[in-house]
């Protein structure tokens, strides 16, 4: 009965592997992380979109990093995001959650605030959710130079009266080929007529898709209430931003000049440090194996296996406790340096002794000798 039961436990076990789910050392709450403290609770937030943020993310107040993401899953048509805050972070309970970027090019973090257009009311404590209609996202960088793309090129109602003098001068002369573009043109409206029930069974189908956006209206509208406000500050720092690419025009230009005058140094020191990567290239074998023992210090990666097995591991260890040898790893430079091998030479028995216990063999099973060598 023992025998069965501890196969069955095996076979379980097993089984349940699969389901382990790595996800990389984002998987694990990382040493140094906030959010771990005593006293510290849990919130969750329903974001619209949370972009590239995951667990591990910080989780910020005024510019504090006050917690971190803990768990991400999808709840209907957005993201619950769970995080775990520091137990001396007071927040009233209709607080906002704001995912932004710390940084043009920096990384992403969720910012919990105070309600600024109403008195807090309550206080966030473990279990507290803040919803969807109090949680949104500053405009991403690919948003913001999108913007700005579009808010300086202008439109180009202006151009067309060029372009129909264009398609003029293109068209003329060439009567031919527009006659031959038309009978092509025609042939392709035939094969679309006869694909007429395919279309209409795509249009049904992206009716249905615009059924399911409509039925998310209050986000489709939070979204274009938040578009605008963007827009409107881009718009008021237009100056600031045409003056910022003039002069990154002309840092261009000093970089390319002086680029050009320092164009024989800068080649005559590459071709110096060319036996310097050659030697580094060289050393490349020796390098890998150096780094081998670097990734899981101070055990060879290489030979994990070989005393790592599922889990247990097949470890030897051999732990030197004589005087000398603890007087010289922990009293060294000390007031106390030297009493231990004083104490020890009285027996009989130094660190200088030749062969020494420490290199010649197990100190635990090595005799002591009378008299110093």
């Amino acid at each position: 009965m023992r025998r069965a039961i501890a196969a069955a436990l095996s076979l379980a076990c097993i089984a349940a592997l699969p389901g382990c789910g790595w996800r990389g050392l984002n998987s694990f709450t990382l040493p140094g992380t906030s959010g771990g403290g005593p006293g510290s609770y849990t919130i969750q937030a329903q974001m619209p979109d949370v972009v590239t943020i995951q667990q591990n993310t910080r989780v910020r107040v005024d510019d504090v990093t006050v917690g971190n993401v803990t768990k991400i899953e999808l709840q209907d048509w957005h993201a619950l995001v769970t995080m775990r805050i520091n137990g001396d972070v007071r927040l009233p309970a209709n607080s906002t959650a704001k995912l932004g970027q710390t940084s043009l090019l920096g990384s992403m973090h969720i910012e919990l605030t105070p309600p600024k257009d109403e008195p807090p009311v309550g206080q966030l404590k473990n279990g507290s959710v803040i919803p969807l209609s109090r949680a949104s996202m500053y405009p991403t960088t690919e948003q913001t130079l999108a913007s700005v793309s579009i808010l300086l090129n202008g439109g180009g109602i202006g151009q067309l009266q060029e372009i129909n003098q264009a398609l003029a001068k293109a068209f003329a002369g060439r009567e031919n080929d527009m006659r031959s573009l038309l009978s092509q043109l025609d042939e392709f409206i035939r094969g679309t007529n006869d694909q007429t029930d395919d279309i209409i069974a795509a249009a049904e189908k992206l009716n249905g898709l615009v059924g399911q956006v409509a039925d998310k209206d209050p986000v489709v509208d939070k979204a274009l209430l938040t578009v605008p406000k963007a827009l409107n500050v881009l718009a008021e720092e237009r100056t600031k931003i045409a003056d910022a690419i003039d002069q990154l025009g002309k840092f261009s230009a000093i970089v390319a000049d002086t680029l050009h005058q320092s164009r024989e140094s800068l080649v005559n020191n590459l071709r110096n440090i060319a036996p310097v990567l050659h030697s580094l290239a060289d050393a490349g074998p020796s390098l890998t194996k150096g780094l081998d023992g670097l990734v899981a210090y101070p055990w060879p990666a290489s030979t994990a296996r070989n005393w790592f097995r599922g889990d247990y591991a097949n470890l030897t260890l051999i732990v030197d406790l004589t005087l000398s040898r603890i007087d010289q790893g922990l009293f060294t430079g000390s007031r106390w340096e030297g009493n231990l091998t004083q104490l020890e030479r009285l027996w009989g028995r130094t660190i200088g002794m030749q062969p020494s216990p420490a290199t010649a063999g197990n100190p635990l099973t090595y005799p002591y000798h009378d008299g110093g060598y």
